[in-house]
């Protein structure tokens, strides 16, 4: 039986290192949201077509889960510092590219994989860098902090899209963010060297490496228990968003603009839990945040699907909001602890894969669902699925990690 060993009471001290990672993440994903707005715009624009969005935003976020056992070996066997900065420089010229050519749709896509890709090896390889960073019983706050910083910096993104979008065009848009990716790649160069710690025993190839770093999600029970639940959460309520908009406009037969508010309401609640665990989650047992953060998201999308009225289901999504900073923190740092540095990246890069692939099936199973009933069936059997994967979670996660009192 693993023994989780909770962090003792106290705001943890946080190096100028890992506040560099954190700046140096909230400039690029500042940099990305503007640089999505303005693509999806260019192949509405081009394209004339929805699917074509569709696919743009596809292979944004499904490519790298097919590649992610190998994005995953790459953190773990490369100096992770050199890793990151060499990500976010390549990243950069590939937004380039894009902005200086604006190529057809198949290359489009063919660069947006590959700069996807990268960016989902810079997430494997500085999850996997935090504990280096950090002392353990400071990851908590650091994961929070993080999360507050990257989506904080997504929800901006659009706004400043807008703005400068009627200014650059496309193409200044684009160098924005190719900048941005400069910017952070400077900023990461406040990090110390982050080689990684040697395997024991004979230096598997690559492939080899990679095909362990899959089985060590299966062969630790704790952590196949936290990816297995983390990802049915995912596939249970990834469809929200969607089904929120059918919810608010075809059964509350409220106007287009609670749209916004109700999914924003997620948003709100979100960074308000990431800034509650920066500030509190030093104390708090990982293990119960986490199962209390995956009941929380799923029964706020059961209990919206018996919203009676917009603010009922704004609160309702504020409250999920909580449970997602809480599922997302626990996640993190239940894995920093339990995982070896040696193999932290592969377990990372598969277990964000694995969240991709989750969310590539909810879209599809979700979207079939509402089409075949409605936005309050589908938010109801959404928040039930989670609910039950949560409470099997809950039965199997705590024989296995004992969390000190």
């Amino acid at each position: 039986m693993v023994v989780e060993n909770g962090p003792p009471r106290g705001g943890p001290r946080l190096a100028p290192e890992f506040r560099a990672l954190i700046v140096s993440r909230v400039v690029s994903y500042v940099g990305d949201s503007v640089s999505l707005v303005a693509l999806m715009l260019q192949v509405a624009t081009t394209a004339g077509q929805a699917l074509a969005v569709s696919l743009l935003l596809l292979v944004g976020d499904f490519a790298p889960a097919l590649v992610s056992p190998l994005t995953g070996m790459v953190a773990d066997r490369v100096n992770r510092k050199h890793l990151m900065v060499g990500c976010e420089l390549v990243q950069g010229a590939v937004l380039v590219l894009i902005a200086l050519t604006l190529p057809p749709l198949p290359v489009l896509l063919a660069l947006v994989a590959l700069r996807a890709t990268l960016g989902q090896t810079f997430l494997a390889a500085s999850r996997a860098a935090v504990p280096s960073l950090v002392g353990k019983t400071e990851l908590a706050r650091a994961n929070s902090l993080l999360g507050f910083g990257t989506n904080g910096a997504e929800a901006v993104g659009p706004f400043l899209a807008a703005a400068l979008f009627g200014v650059l065009g496309v193409r200044g848009v684009l160098l924005v963010d190719a900048a941005s990716f400069a910017v952070s790649a400077l900023l990461l160069t406040a990090v110390r060297s982050l080689p990684v710690t040697a395997e024991p025993g004979a230096r598997q190839t690559f492939l080899a490496g990679a095909r362990a770093g899959l089985g060590q999600l299966w062969a630790v029970p704790a952590v196949r228990i936290i990816v297995l639940a983390f990802c049915a959460v995912v596939a249970f309520n990834g469809i929200d968003d969607v089904a929120l908009v059918y919810l608010v406009r075809d059964t509350l037969h409220a106007p287009a603009s609670a749209v916004g508010l109700v999914l924003g309401g997620v948003g709100v609640g979100l960074l308000a839990g990431y800034l509650l665990l920066a500030r509190f989650g030093a104390a708090a047992p990982m293990v119960p945040l986490l199962l209390g953060g995956l009941a929380l998201n799923s029964a706020g999308n059961l209990l919206t699907g018996l919203a009676w009225a917009v603010s009922a289901a704004l609160v309702l999504q504020t409250l999920r909001g909580l449970g997602i900073a809480a599922m997302d923190t626990a996640a993190n740092t239940l894995l920093q602890r339990l995982v070896p540095d040696t193999a932290l990246g592969r377990v990372f890069g598969n277990f964000h894969g694995a969240v991709g692939v989750a969310a590539a099936v909810s879209y599809v199973g979700g979207g079939l669902l509402l089409d075949a009933t409605s936005a309050p069936v589908t938010l109801i059997i959404a928040g039930t699925g989670g609910l039950l994967a949560a409470i099997a979670a809950a039965l199997t996660l705590r024989r296995t990690l004992t969390p000190d009192p």
